[in-house]
């Protein structure tokens, strides 16, 4: 599991595991990790790895891609002035 900012990393398990009516114990120990892992992917402090981004979309029967994508980019700021621009 890697480290990252909340802003950066995006998901759904938190709404998925609601709608199934699941605890975050349970979904925990369905996939092999603690509580506190639950709670810190959740909030987007953690990305799972692989594996667990698999174990995760598994239990809780659906895909990788529907749980876990990208923070939309910041609007794109403008071109410095004098930058060149092919």
């Amino acid at each position: 599991m890697t480290r990252s900012s909340p802003e950066a990393q995006q998901n759904d398990v938190r709404r998925t595991r609601r709608a199934l009516e699941l605890t975050q114990a349970v979904l925990a120990e369905q996939v092999g990790v603690s509580r506190q892992t639950i709670i810190a992917i959740e909030n987007g402090g953690y990305a799972p790895s692989v594996y667990l981004a698999l174990a995760l979309a598994d239990a809780l029967g659906t895909s990788v891609e529907a749980l876990f994508r990208p923070a939309r980019p910041a609007t794109p700021e403008p071109p410095h002035a004098g930058s060149f621009q092919p």
